[in-house]
């Protein structure tokens, strides 16, 4: 992955499953990662602290992401310790499950406001560059509840799908400039919190028809192909064990 070597990249969301894996890539890659944070800085932090002992620069940064000056404050602050962001992966996500007549307009707006509104707040903030400099990688991790509804709700639902929306607006307008905007799009992935729960408890028998559940780190094998590929864009890529083929 020399593509990213020395590259500076900011990745939220970076203390859970999915974003600790794809962190362990990034360094793996030597880039120069700002990893991102809410409310569990250990994993960042340990994550930072790898990089460093490893000989790279790198910092854990903390923020909450419904609070629209966050995503402005994680850039700069990425910028000062690391240079201008390159590369955007906007990983962090939020998720109450809630039944649609349920759904409270607290739960609504704050799925929003994470899962919709940070990641196009941190874009506006990196894409200028990126299109000046002649180079950029935005990743947004969305999910096939952006396709199909899922389970969880309709806000969660709704927000992916206007991720993808998204991913579509702005990849047909930088991809001249070398700059690939795309989405990974995955399905009941262990170690997120977002797993169906069978009416016992535990998990229900999976409907996915490669058998199993994904894992973490098959999420950061694909995101880091993606990243490193300059002719892939506008692209929102599933996976999800085959659940929904597109």
């Amino acid at each position: 992955m020399t593509e990213l070597s020395d590259r500076v990249v900011l990745l939220t969301g970076a203390s859970g499953g999915i974003g600790a894996a794809l962190g362990r890539r990034l360094v793996a890659a030597g880039a120069r990662v700002a990893f991102g944070y809410s409310g569990h800085p250990d994993t960042a932090q340990r994550l930072a602290a790898e990089a460093t002992e490893a000989g790279l620069p790198a910092v854990a940064l903390g923020g909450d992401l419904a609070d629209p000056a966050t995503p402005a404050r994680l850039v700069a602050q990425a910028s000062a310790a690391l240079g201008p962001v390159e590369v955007l992966i906007a990983n962090a996500g939020y998720a109450v499950r809630q039944a649609y007549p349920e759904v409270d307009l607290p739960a609504w707006e704050r799925t929003m406001a994470i899962n919709l509104r940070a990641p196009f707040l941190l874009a506006q903030q990196v894409l200028p560059g990126m299109v000046e400099r002649g180079f950029g990688r935005l990743l947004f991790t969305s999910s096939v509840a952006g396709f199909t509804g899922g389970v969880i709700g309709p806000h969660y639902a709704a927000s992916k799908a206007g991720l993808n929306g998204l991913v579509h607006f702005l990849a047909a307008r930088v991809a001249a400039h070398a700059v690939t905007v795309n989405a990974i799009a995955p399905a009941l992935i262990e170690q997120t919190g977002m797993l169906p729960v069978a009416p016992g408890g535990g998990a229900p028998a999976t409907p996915i028809p490669v058998g199993r559940y994904g894992r973490p780190e098959e999420v950061a094998d694909l995101s880091m192909a993606i990243l490193g590929n300059g002719y892939l864009t506008n692209q929102i890529v599933g996976l999800d064990g085959g659940i929904y083929p597109h």
